[in-house]
């Protein structure tokens, strides 16, 4: 027996809020390598802005920062110390601590522009008070979330 459409059971999936999320991050990503190219992914973008926010913090610490497992910022910041752009010192108990190197700041640098512009061309065809808005929904949604994530954001900063 085939399903009807108008079967209760049914859901449309454009109705589906995971599905759209997933979505928008398809576009989001897409639009991230348009602007700034494939040296750096998003993943990568975000390790180095939250050094440059917070220059020497321990790998556990920036992972929760960021809202990553520890594995997987471990495996990302091998990556950048051996494209110049981290350094990574050995601390006690074996964690390590993260520098961005001036290449590093650099990269950040180069990026900006391409990031302003990016980030304008996502909302652009929204108006002023959705952009607003959806901003708001959204920064609420993954706070009021937070703790559904494999890898939940643990901020050590107080806000």
């Amino acid at each position: 027996m085939t399903s009807s459409r108008t079967d209760t059971l049914a859901i449309e999936l454009y109705d589906q809020p995971g599905h759209l999320i997933r979505r928008a991050q398809q576009i989001a990503v897409s639009m991230f390598f348009d602007a700034l190219g494939r040296d750096v992914t998003p993943v990568q973008y975000a390790l180095l802005r939250m050094l440059q926010d917070r220059p020497g913090i321990d790998q556990v610490t920036l992972a929760k920062e960021v809202a990553l497992d520890t594995s997987t910022t471990a495996d990302i910041a091998a990556r950048l110390e051996a494209k110049g752009w981290i350094v990574r010192e050995m601390l006690p108990r074996r964690q390590r601590r993260l520098v961005l190197t001036p290449a590093g700041e650099a990269v950040l640098a180069r990026l900006v522009p391409g990031l302003q512009a990016m980030n304008l061309q996502l909302l652009q065809r929204l108006d002023d008070d959705e952009r607003t808005e959806f901003m708001r929904l959204l920064r609420k949604f993954v706070q009021v979330n937070n703790d559904q994530s494999r890898a939940p954001m643990r901020s050590s900063v107080e806000t």
